[in-house]
């Protein structure tokens, strides 16, 4: 990577501090700023096995106030025109005694993307024995190869991530579909799945693609999904069937590149 490519980027993350007398917090997201694009990017924790986490160490943890804090920071910064030092400044002063911000810290990246999903990795997402990130049967594994694939492939950029979708089913939806993009006039949406771990999410998606099509005709869904499903195992057909029932292709991890590959001509 030339040096010449790397700016710099400003981060912070975003604590979740129920019991202020105790000084105990955990982590639950990253805010990362680059003042070359004017843009600010937001993860937070959105998966079950992060919130079990916070429950581990504050058991009256208000998940619903914590699924609700990523739109509601996004919508706070859009009314200030992304202006990021004013708005830190401003959340310092008002963010209830739940959330608060770690100093803020520089980075030097050539992708403020990339960089925001490496942060979350290192600074919010468990760890468990092996990192859970690297568990093959795990929405965080089959998202990470996605960003690799989608990076090598050169498709990155054109990739719109953390795709809210509340204007086309209900305001508070809180599920993000992973990855959008345009292909000739039409709008695709791919979302990682673990066969495992997800059937709940495999019906979440499937409602989000019915609900998106009533409004984008011929939107197109994809799903990928760790490996390919196991005939003889119930889970792995239950998601099966339900994505298919909403016409949502099915790509498991060995197949990505091919995907890709087919897909990379056509996307702006």
């Amino acid at each position: 990577m030339p040096d010449q490519a790397l700016h710099a980027c400003a981060y912070r993350v975003v604590r979740y501090t129920p019991n202020l007398v105790r000084d105990e917090w955990v982590n639950i997201g990253v805010l990362i700023h680059d003042p070359a694009a004017k843009r600010t990017e937001i993860r937070m924790i959105e998966e079950q096995i992060e919130f079990g986490r916070v429950r581990r160490l504050h058991p009256n943890a208000d998940e619903t106030f914590l699924r609700a804090l990523q739109a509601e920071l996004e919508a706070q910064l859009a009314a200030r025109e992304q202006d990021w030092d004013a708005y830190m400044a401003e959340l310092d002063q008002t963010l209830s005694n739940l959330v608060q911000l770690s100093p803020q810290k520089g980075v030097l990246t050539d992708d403020a993307g990339a960089e925001l999903e490496r942060l979350y990795e290192s600074h919010v997402a468990p760890v468990t024995g092996r990192g859970a990130s690297e568990l093959p049967n795990t929405r965080r594994w089959v998202r990470k190869r996605c960003n690799q694939v989608f990076r090598s492939a050169g498709i990155w950029t054109r990739l719109e991530k953390q795709v809210r979708i509340d204007e086309f089913t209900h305001p508070g939806n809180p599920l993000r579909i992973d990855y959008s993009y345009q292909r000739n006039g039409t709008r695709g949406f791919v979302h990682a799945i673990s066969l495992m771990r997800d059937p709940g999410l495999a019906t979440e998606l499937a409602y989000a693609a019915e609900r998106i099509r009533a409004r984008l005709a011929g939107a197109e869904f994809v799903a990928v999904t760790e490996a390919r499903p196991l005939r003889e195992n119930e889970r792995h057909q239950y998601v099966a069937q339900t994505l298919r029932e909403q016409q949502i292709e099915l790509v498991p991890v060995p197949d990505l590149e091919g995907f890709v590959n087919r897909l990379r001509p056509m996307i702006h």
